[in-house]
């Protein structure tokens, strides 16, 4: 399926103007985003801990995952998120990442350390319930442990849907299971609460933060930080001292019914946006 960037108008109309200004696209993937950057005259910044990502004219690409994103050593005028597995990454069978395609059970973002056949074929029935339940909301996640560790070794992404479904009798627990140990195996939400931090350290006053995530355990991160960042602190009232550090530009932004039409994958998609005082 063609690469096509989730809610990119929505969140260039967050953005405004941003022609001379400098842009951290924290997710480049496929260079949607970043391109689109481009072309409004920005000066743009991309992170991406995937190797296999395919650099563009005109973007500092920083190969690191993107709780590093203090080493850009910029102070951006905005910084853009789009969270979860990209287009490319699922659409590639010798990944792993999805249920659809037969390929090795690896699902590493980065290329290096443990890969989901390592978890699924080494941990105990207790771990393994423990990142279905945390990282899936799989309600079926004792029967499809106890399952996996009677089918051991698990070495392909088919054979681990098989085990999930004759397990589950539920074809959507593949999707939920393949997610959590997606989000185990790259450490997803750890990532998120880290380089959400920086990021609003790092923006120059009147910056716009902007996050595009695509599941709940994702949105409830950023929905929670940004709230904490516009909410006012201290006494109430003494606002002039005490005004909240960021300001609500967009609190839930769906996708449209043409732009769900046009790309499937952007359904579960939410935008939420902050600006910096």
């Amino acid at each position: 399926m063609k690469h096509i960037p989730v809610l990119l108008n929505p969140v260039l109309e967050a953005l405004g103007d941003i022609s001379g200004k400098t842009i951290i696209d924290a997710t480049f993937g496929a260079g949607g985003y970043s391109r689109a950057f481009l072309d409004r005259g920005a000066k743009v910044v991309a992170f991406d801990r995937d190797p296999n990502v395919v650099p563009i004219d005109g973007v500092r690409l920083i190969r690191k995952p993107f709780s590093e994103i203090d080493s850009a050593d910029v102070r951006p005028d905005a910084i853009v998120f789009d969270l979860g597995v990209s287009s490319m990454q699922l659409d590639e069978s010798a990944r792993g990442f999805s249920h659809r395609f037969d390929g090795p059970l690896d699902m590493r973002m980065s290329g290096s350390g443990e890969t989901a056949a390592d978890a699924v074929n080494n941990l105990s029935e207790a771990e393994l319930i423990k990142i279905m339940r945390d990282f899936g909301e799989e309600p079926k996640a004792k029967f499809i442990a106890q399952e996996i560790i009677k089918s051991r070794p698990i070495n392909t992404t088919l054979q681990f849907k098989e085990i999930i479904e004759r397990a589950s009798f539920d074809p959507k627990s593949a999707v939920r299971v393949f997610q959590a140990f997606r989000i185990y195996i790259n450490d997803e939400l750890g990532e998120i609460d880290i380089a959400l931090k920086k990021a609003a350290a790092m923006l120059k006053p009147g910056g716009i933060l902007a996050v595009v995530s695509f599941h709940s355990l994702e949105d409830r991160i950023v929905k929670e930080f940004m709230r904490s960042l516009t909410e006012a602190k201290g006494d109430p009232r003494m606002p002039a001292i005490n005004k909240p550090e960021f300001v609500s530009l967009i609190r839930n932004t769906k996708p449209s019914q043409e732009e769900i039409a046009t790309n499937p994958r952007a359904r579960s998609a939410t935008l939420r946006a902050v600006r910096k005082n």
